[in-house]
């Protein structure tokens, strides 16, 4: 009885809890790490390279390094530039897009909850969203997910609004949202849109003319010429400025990246199940309440029974979309993030937000994952050459100190769930503040090795006038453009992300060591080399001709 008691007893959470919350987990410290080589140095130096071009065409067919670069759309290049032309093209600057992304929704979650009659289901949809490990992660690194999760999901939610309200209105602003998200990141936006609202207009059909029939209310002509006015125009003028575009674009980005045979091959597959584990990682801690709902059983809400489909629908049909695809990534699994805590806040508050058992069996079981990890790295050590040192600790010691305080977290949080009705599950907020606390604290020292701002600094403070030259690696070092504020030359190039703008331009970017042997003999130059490269390098007759090396991080600095 009294275990009845307390299930029944809803933890709210207020409106400025709420906001604090996410504001804290989504926007906090975006400036306090460098740029990150690989995926976000490209997406900092495109916009950069905009602005600092003056020439309108670099805003049609953007520029990466001083070459065309085609192989996503234009939006978020767009709306950097605009937060560099507001703020500078700081680090936090660069993030503002993603982080504003998440932001939005969180709104989206609350607002949806709120209309459709589940705030508090709203609310704790998008606690769990803004808090989950991987939504942290991903809204403080520029990439093009977050904003593409954002639009996507105005653009589902309002398509199903639509269908509930039937008010043509809703159309319109759906299909405007779906044309900024196929901006954002390609066709991808408009595959898994269609996916779900045909799938969903499917549900309840009883032949296939009544499903035809019901697939008319989405040709509303009004509603796709707002669609094709917005996506339209910058397709069209792409395609008129380079005339390899739609080929590109179309066919090499979108058909043969998905069945595996893009050229060039610059990403990884995985198995049918690639994507299951890293959803439990992404809305981490919230995930393991899924072990919770068996513990009770559900009221009743049949009203509620399209918009569970409909959810379900929106994350799930993503999911399988994306494991069915030959080109796999961590961060394509944020598009589903939204949905996903809504359907688990919504399968939550059925069940009045657990009874005591269930309260407890996450903890349970993040303690007894924390003690298998502990085992493991007591056992094997953490496999890496990196020798850094955290907070003082080495970094094995660090981690089995993270992993310790996981695990007695995860039973306070748990026994703090069970014993406290008014604050129940929420709890195990506590749980993904240890885990941010610990990243941020990993990151500070593995900035060297994965950002080239300290090797910046360096040129900057002691190489001041030299010709800059990369050695082989553009992606790894893709930082070094933006922090020195201009395209760097890349001697005997193996880069992927240059291949078609160097195959469709002659350039003075991609060198040959014959060509920097001469450039080096007419004026000072440096170039940095990864140190996997090394011996590559010291093999090449030039390079005895050097006075001088510094190391930083995974890098070498030579100069004559």
């Amino acid at each position: 009885m009294k275990d009845k008691q307390r299930a029944n007893d809803m933890p709210e959470i207020p409106s400025w809890l709420m906001w604090i919350v996410a504001i804290g987990f989504i926007a906090s410290g975006l400036g306090s790490f460098g740029i990150l080589d690989n995926n976000e140095g490209l997406y900092a130096e495109i916009p950069r390279e905009m602005l600092a071009s003056h020439d309108w065409h670099l805003w049609i067919i953007p520029h990466l390094n001083g070459l065309p670069y085609m192989e996503k759309p234009p939006l978020l290049y767009w709306l950097t530039a605009l937060s560099f032309i507001l703020f500078g093209d700081t680090e936090w600057s660069a993030r503002l897009v993603p982080a504003l992304s998440s932001l939005s929704c969180v709104a989206l979650l609350i607002s949806f909850g709120r209309i459709v009659g589940r705030p508090h289901a709203g609310r704790l949809a998008a606690l769990m969203f803004a808090s989950g490990v991987g939504v942290t992660a991903m809204s403080h690194v520029l990439m093009f997910d977050m904003l593409l999760t954002a639009l996507l999901t105005a653009a589902l939610m309002l398509a199903y609004r639509f269908v509930r309200e039937n008010r043509p209105s809703l159309l319109r602003w759906s299909y405007a949202f779906l044309a900024l998200a196929v901006l954002a990141k390609g066709l991808v936006a408009l595959a898994l849109f269609g996916m779900v609202v045909v799938t969903f207009t499917a549900i309840h059909r009883q032949s296939s003319t009544d499903f035809l029939h019901a697939c008319t209310q989405w040709l509303d002509w009004r509603a796709l010429l707002v669609f094709v006015a917005i996506a339209a125009p910058w397709h069209i003028a792409a395609s008129l400025t380079e005339p390899i575009f739609a080929w590109f674009y179309f066919t090499n980005e979108h058909v043969l990246r998905f069945l595996g045979k893009r050229e060039p091959h610059d990403y990884y597959s995985g198995a049918w199940w690639y994507y299951l584990p890293r959803m439990a990682i992404y809305l981490f801690p919230w995930s393991f309440l899924l072990l919770s709902l068996a513990t009770s059983r559900p009221r009743t809400r049949s009203e509620d029974a399209d918009m569970r489909r409909f959810l379900l629908l929106a994350w799930l049909l993503p999911l399988i979309f994306f494991s069915l695809s030959s080109a796999k990534a961590n961060y394509y699994l944020i598009a589903v993030m939204p949905f996903a805590a809504l359907h688990l806040a919504l399968a939550i508050e059925d069940r009045n937000y657990l009874n005591s058992r269930g309260r407890v069996l996450p903890g349970v079981a993040i303690a007894v994952l924390s003690c298998i990890l502990l085992a493991a790295v007591a056992i094997r050590g953490m496999g890496s050459d990196k020798a850094l040192v955290i907070m003082g600790m080495p970094q094995q010691t660090f981690v089995l100190a993270v992993l310790s305080g996981l695990f007695v977290l995860a039973l306070l949080t748990a026994w703090g769930a069970q014993r406290f009705d008014r604050i129940g599950i929420l709890a195990y907020l506590i749980l993904p503040v240890w885990t941010s606390i610990a990243l941020a604290a990993a990151l500070q020292p593995m900035v060297p090795f994965i950002s080239t701002k300290q090797l910046s600094d360096y040129f900057q403070k002691d190489l001041p006038g030299r010709r800059t030259y990369l050695f082989r690696n553009f992606e790894e070092q893709s930082s070094l453009p933006f922090y020195l504020r201009q395209p760097l030359p890349i001697v005997d190039a193996r880069s992927n992300d240059l291949f078609w703008g160097n195959r469709l331009r002659k350039n003075d970017i991609i060198i040959s060591t014959e060509r920097f042997a001469e450039e080096m003999a007419r004026q000072p130059v440096a170039i940095v080399v990864m140190q996997r490269q090394l011996q590559d390098f010291r093999a090449l007759p030039f390079s005895r001709r050097f006075k001088g090396e510094k190391r930083i991080g995974n890098t070498t600095v030579f100069y004559n």
